[in-house]
Formats: structure tokens, C-alpha cells, sequence
């Protein structure tokens, strides 16, 4: 497929994501986040799903976790320290890099993504980034970090009716990080990583309003 195909496929995937309940399982919650995993058809591993809410307009919560570069994602998200454009192939569908740092007192060395995303609105004000993994000319694998795989993945941020100052974030993560990894340390680090991607998502949307 060319890579603006695999990405509405993605999206298209990620939306069936957002109405199928079947096989959940609760595996982390706090204040902010319900975090839940199940299987995923894509490969190996697991998928896990994020749902929160953040006191904040859709709008600001967007700026802070849209996928771009020189966007505010860097700076407040831990587990980004790089995101590159390598391609854009049209208003709504790029080609990024994402560069993450080591994890997990290091057993997870840093790793780099490259995935085509598509940013999509919806009638109901809804906004989503997609991304999936894909190869491209302009972004081979580079020493110093190991090449992961994310598949079909993203946020949505969804408006909460009647209430113009909350939004709901929807988000789902399904990454092969690739190497030589005890399972447990995945399955581990994926929630906790979630719990702070929602912790430092409303810190850093407050800070937007000071």
C-alpha cells in the first residue's frame, strides 16, 4: 500500500478501536486515566487503550499533543526527544521520526519510530491523530537506536457535551519495541508510561492558561 493508503487505514482501524468493547481488561487506573490492554490482531504483543478526561477546551489539548515538529509534544511528553518530519505527503499525512529515550532504568535502550500520520476532523469536533509504521528511503535505520514498530496507534481528543471546558482523550498505543526484551518489562512499561503520558498531558495543558 503507499503510505497515504496505510495511513487512512490506520485511522480506520484506530476508529473501530473507539466502538469495540470486547476483551478489555483493566490493568492500571489513578485519578486521570483508566488504562486497559487486550491482544492485538497486529502482531505479538499487546494493545493498550487509554481513556481520561482533561479540564481544559479541546482546543488547547490538541495543541499540546498534535504531532508536529517544534510542537509542544518534545517538551512535556517523556517519552518523546525527537520528532522529525522526514516527508509530507499532503496537508494531513506526514512521514515523522520519533525518537525516544532509554527506559525503564535502561533495560529499554532508545529507540526510533518512523510512521506516516494523518490528522483527521470529524463532524462532532473530534480530533485524531493515526500513525503506523512504514519504511521509508529517507529515514533508514541509524546507529544508536533500535528501529521499533508502531502499529496503527494514535489520540483522539473528543468533545464533552455540554461541558466546553473538558475534553475527553482517547488514546492507544500498539508499539513492537523491537531487541531482546523480557515480555514483563513490556507489559509493565506501557501502563506506567500511560498513567505519566496522561499525568504530564494535564500539567502541560495548564501551564498552556498561565
Amino acid at each position: 500500500m503507499e503510505h497515504a493508503e496505510l495511513a487512512k487505514s490506520a485511522a480506520d482501524k484506530l476508529l473501530s478501536y473507539t466502538t469495540d468493547e470486547s476483551g478489555w481488561k483493566v490493568c492500571k487506573r489513578t485519578r486521570e486515566v483508566a488504562v486497559y490492554w487486550r491482544p492485538s490482531a497486529e502482531f505479538t504483543g499487546n494493545v493498550y487503550k487509554g481513556e481520561g478526561i482533561v479540564s481544559a477546551k479541546l482546543e488547547d489539548v490538541w495543541e499540546c499533543l498534535k504531532p508536529e515538529p517544534g510542537g509542544l509534544r518534545v517538551k512535556w511528553d517523556n517519552n518523546v526527544d525527537q520528532f522529525n518530519l522526514i516527508d509530507a505527503i499532503a496537508d494531513d499525512i506526514t512521514v515523522c521520526q520519533t525518537v525516544t529515550p532509554s527506559a525503564a532504568m535502561g533495560i529499554i535502550a532508545p529507540r526510533d519510530f518512523v510512521d506516516v500520520v494523518l490528522i483527521k476532523r470529524y463532524e462532532d469536533g473530534s480530533i485524531s491523530s493515526n500513525a503506523t509504521n512504514v519504511d521509508h528511503s529517507g529515514c533508514p535505520p541509524q546507529k544508536g537506536f533500535v528501529r521499533g514498530f508502531n502499529h496503527p496507534c494514535g489520540c483522539f481528543c473528543i468533545p464533552v457535551p455540554g461541558e466546553p471546558e473538558k475534553t475527553q482523550v482517547l488514546s492507544f498505543f500498539q508499539t513492537d519495541l523491537s531487541g531482546y526484551l523480557p515480555k514483563s518489562v513490556v507489559e509493565s512499561f506501557f501502563p506506567y508510561s500511560m498513567v505519566n503520558f496522561y499525568s504530564n498531558l494535564t500539567k502541560a495543558v495548564k501551564a498552556l492558561n498561565v
